[in-house]
């Protein structure tokens, strides 16, 4: 196991997930599109982009508002709104781009923004079990070494 400072271990996680992402989204765009990846590529990049950029906006803003509303803890109700509210916005943001792009309308965009969420769901869980098990946090190693 490698052990980061919780920054480090953000960044590294933001930057190999992005990376993957941007070549496994430019298949799936592909597929969707019946494009070439000269075609996908970029929108792949751009996503992947507007998806890091409305990350950081998005939690700020929520853990402000948790903040002022004096939110104790994250609840399941919490948790849900956060992340329907995190990929209702993506949503928002991506479906012109991909309207624009491939010259769709909303019905065949929608679809491939569908597809993609799908996917996501997939890939993060899997990225996100294969990330912990090779970075962990300090204070988690300290734990598991404890209970060995």
């Amino acid at each position: 196991m490698i052990t980061l400072s919780p920054l480090k271990r953000r960044i590294v996680y933001v930057t190999i997930f992005e990376l993957i992402a941007i070549v496994s989204s430019t298949f799936v765009l592909m597929k969707l599109s019946g494009g070439d990846a000269a075609e996908s590529l970029p929108v792949a990049v751009m996503v992947s982009l507007v998806a890091v950029i409305w990350n950081f906006l998005y939690n700020t803003a929520f853990e402000a508002w948790e903040r002022r509303k004096q939110v104790p803890k994250r609840t399941l109700l919490v948790r849900s709104a956060h992340a329907l509210g995190f990929e209702g916005g993506l949503v928002l943001i991506c479906l012109p781009l991909y309207m624009i792009w491939y010259d769709v309308g909303l019905i065949k965009a929608f679809m491939m923004e569908a597809a993609l969420l799908l996917f996501f769901l997939f890939y993060t869980f899997i990225f996100t079990l294969g990330f912990d098990k090779i970075f962990t946090l300090p204070h988690h190693y300290d734990t598991a070494s404890a209970s060995s």
